[in-house]
């Protein structure tokens, strides 16, 4: 489906819907709003809304339009509780007061509109998706010629925050991305990433880091971390005091980790057996040699989290089982529901991705970047576009916010099969559908205790789907698993330090050690306690758990055959998609 221009649509709302004559017009289906950019979605999509469900919209849609348009016409600032409209600029006018509270009411119904059309779930899924990115395209925030802020702004600059904002969109654009942070404050390996290690071994596919232990004792197990390919792994080592690595360094443990390459046209041919075996399984056996231990703990985030299961369950199909235990953070394995990024992925557009790159090629890091970001676009998309753009401010400083922009191809091979066999299929989850690197895939032969973590607001993995592969891995020992649930979402719910004791997380440990089926979901969670601060020192104690006894650090990084080829963060990590 392809969406509606967000400036047209914003010119066809303010021309065709400023006053109730024009709305009476819409519910009617006249012939002049045929045109507009959400008739069109519902048409083309074949939607079909009972009349006696557009009747009551209609009604009540009158209802308080025409509520508001008493006060209006009394002179009064209807009451906007949006924190878009939270400025007095807003609230003190009349006028601009009227425009955000009738841009939210017909927002509001046209919410309601693609919410009661009868379609199939997932087209009614894209439906949803596509209005609410064009009712958040219109708001009178996102215009110049409609924003009081920006406005008054102009006038008190006389003139220069129009040409700041001009100067920050004209310098964006050069960089193919809105600026979310100011990008000048940071440098990976300066400020970002800069746990100390080495490099201690290189392929073409990533780079594997060691950590420098900082405890006398270092449990006997390591750890290994497989961040996401998607993006760069420093997201788990921002600045010291929110960086996961050096947490786990702090924790007794020695930290290995993947750092993936940024594909260049070297890579355009690079498959998912790739990842699988030439990355993943050659780690765990490089951190086998390296360290001389059997077995090891290993993390999967995200996609990191999808390669892990896959890479232990080939390894598995070999006769391995190198894992004491394996964590995994928002991550799918069952793929039954993928939340809002269905709207993405049918068959249409799998063929179309592949007919494209699965035959050689990459998919770039700017559109994955460009997806992501519409998933939350008033958060990363028109609140900087308001802010950079019509009021010329310059963005702050922000590590998360600076590593989101820093994206990473993907090998157009690698890409595609991700999109049928997981997002598309779900084949991944079904005991031996698939062959991956030469070894039937069975995720039920993963016999080590899992770590199962979600973020309860995360729009990329629903923690409901997290929660399944709960009823996936470690079938032997089911009652061995642990599962906790945080607070906020995809990235602020893993990156949740210890030290700052912020936000909150569940537990249930009694309902999934408990005699009979486990709980599903939503059971888990009525039952779930609620504690505050991080879910981090959960997650040290399990490692502890698995991780052996204690023994001495060892005194250097790598052996005589993987010796030290660069500090840490390496090379890798600093190149930019092209």
């Amino acid at each position: 489906m392809k969406l509606p221009d967000p400036q047209a649509f914003a010119n066809a709302w303010m021309s065709q819907f400023s006053d109730p004559n024009q709305w009476q017009s819409w519910f009617n289906m006249t012939p002049e709003v045929q045109s507009h950019p959400v008739a069109a979605i519902l048409r083309d999509a074949g939607a079909v809304i009972k009349p006696d469900a557009i009747e009551q919209l209609k009604n009540d849609y009158f209802q308080q339009f025409g509520a508001l348009w008493q006060e209006f016409l009394a002179g009064k600032a209807p009451a906007v509780s949006d924190r878009r409209f939270s400025s007095p600029a807003w609230q003190s006018n009349p006028v601009t007061a009227f425009n955000a509270a009738s841009y939210l009411l017909n927002s509001k119904f046209l919410t309601a509109m693609a919410e009661a059309i009868e379609a199939a779930p997932q087209q009614q899924q894209k439906i949803r998706f596509a209005v609410q990115q064009v009712v958040d395209a219109m708001s009178p925030a996102n215009f110049l010629a409609t924003n009081p802020e920006a406005q008054q702004k102009l006038v008190e600059t006389k003139g220069e925050s129009l040409t700041k904002g001009l100067a920050n969109m004209l310098a964006d654009m050069g960089k193919g991305h809105i600026s979310l942070s100011d990008e000048s404050a940071f440098e990976v390996g300066r400020n970002l990433g800069n746990t100390p290690g080495q490099v201690v071994y290189e392929n073409h596919l990533f780079q594997l880091i060691q950590y420098t232990p900082t405890t006398a004792k270092v449990h006997e197990r390591p750890l290994l971390l497989v961040p996401p390919c998607i993006n760069k792994f420093y997201i788990l080592d921002l600045q010291p005091e929110n960086s996961l690595v050096r947490y786990a360094v702090e924790q007794g443990n020695t930290v290995f980790l993947v750092s993936w390459r940024n594909p260049d046209q070297s890579m355009a041919n690079t498959t998912w057996d790739d990842y699988v075996d030439t990355g993943v399984v050659n780690a765990v056996h490089l951190v086998q040699e390296i360290t001389g231990q059997d077995k090891l703990n290993i993390l999967g985030f995200c996609v990191g989290g999808t390669l892990v299961g896959t890479s232990l369950a080939v390894m598995a199909a070999r006769g391995e089982h190198p894992a004491a235990s394996v964590t995994l953070l928002t991550t799918f394995l069952d793929f039954s529901d993928t939340g809002v990024l269905s709207v993405f992925v049918d068959e249409q557009q799998v063929q179309l991705r592949e007919q494209t790159l699965k035959s050689g090629g990459l998919m770039p890091g700017r559109d994955l970047a460009t997806t992501f970001s519409s998933l939350r676009p008033n958060d990363l998309v028109w609140n900087y576009v308001q802010s950079n753009y019509l009021k010329g401010n310059e963005p702050v400083p922000f590590d998360l916010l600076y590593w989101n922009s820093d994206s990473t191809n993907l090998p157009g091979p690698m890409f595609c099969w991700y999109l049928r066999n997981t997002y598309l299929e779900n084949n991944l989850k079904v005991p031996g559908k698939l062959t991956v690197a030469g070894e039937k895939v069975d995720l039920s032969t993963i016999d080590a205790p899992a770590f199962i973590y979600a973020s309860r607001e995360d729009h990329i993995v629903p923690w409901h789907s997290a929660y399944g592969s709960m009823d996936i891995l470690n079938p032997k020992k089911p009652k061995a698993n642990r599962f906790i649930l945080g607070a906020s979402g995809h990235i602020a719910g893993v990156i949740n330090p210890a030290a700052k004791k912020k936000r909150n997380y569940w537990t249930n440990d009694a309902a999934l050690k408990a005699k009979g089926k486990r709980p599903d979901a939503e059971a888990w969670f009525e039952g779930a306690t609620e504690h505050p601060g991080s879910w981090w020192p959960e997650w040290a104690k399990f490692l502890a758990e698995h991780g052996g006894k204690d023994v001495d650090p060892p005194a250097q990084p790598g052996n005589a055959k993987y010796r030290v080829i660069e500090p840490a963060p390496g090379r890798y990590v600093k190149a930019k998609a092209s």
